[in-house]
């Protein structure tokens, strides 16, 4: 099994955005995310332990500015918290590993599916195309993914 977790090394490589992002809780501006409109087959990965959080096929266009995806590809590396900042109650989600702030999650999501919006910062991020995910350890998750 693939070992996930958060190195000094990966932390010195994230972009400014990124490090406020994922080191410091914070938001990257509404419609601005790299993967916002990304319609590819793959997946999402922690861009600090590389850790798998979504698929492409649980994504979907919510209109809030962010991806959002309806769950997370492996539950067990996503960790949920209560957040109060901001004047208002939400639930934060994490990765387990990377210990990336990722976003958000909240119950107005598809009812057909499962009505949870993960509301993810694309800075959090790095997708891994289809054609490319065996060839990077993810080969496990291809059934997660829509065919091409």
């Amino acid at each position: 099994m693939k070992t996930y977790r958060k190195t000094a090394a990966a932390v010195a490589a994230l972009t400014p955005e990124q490090r406020h992002v994922t080191q410091n809780s914070g938001t990257e501006r509404p419609g601005t995310g790299e993967y916002l409109h990304n319609h590819e087959p793959g997946i999402y990965v922690d861009i600090v332990s590389g850790e798998p959080l979504f698929a492409s096929s649980d994504k979907f266009e919510s209109g809030c500015g962010w991806p959002s995806f309806t769950k997370p590809i492996e539950p067990a590396y996503v960790n949920e918290l209560r957040d109060i900042s901001h004047g208002m109650i939400r639930t934060e989600v994490r990765s387990l590993h990377g210990d990336s702030h990722l976003g958000h999650v909240f119950p107005d999501g598809p009812p057909d599916r499962g009505g949870l919006r993960y509301c993810i910062n694309s800075a959090a991020l790095r997708f891994v195309h289809r054609e490319d995910m065996v060839a990077q350890g993810y080969g496990d998750y291809l059934n997660q993914v829509e065919e091409i």
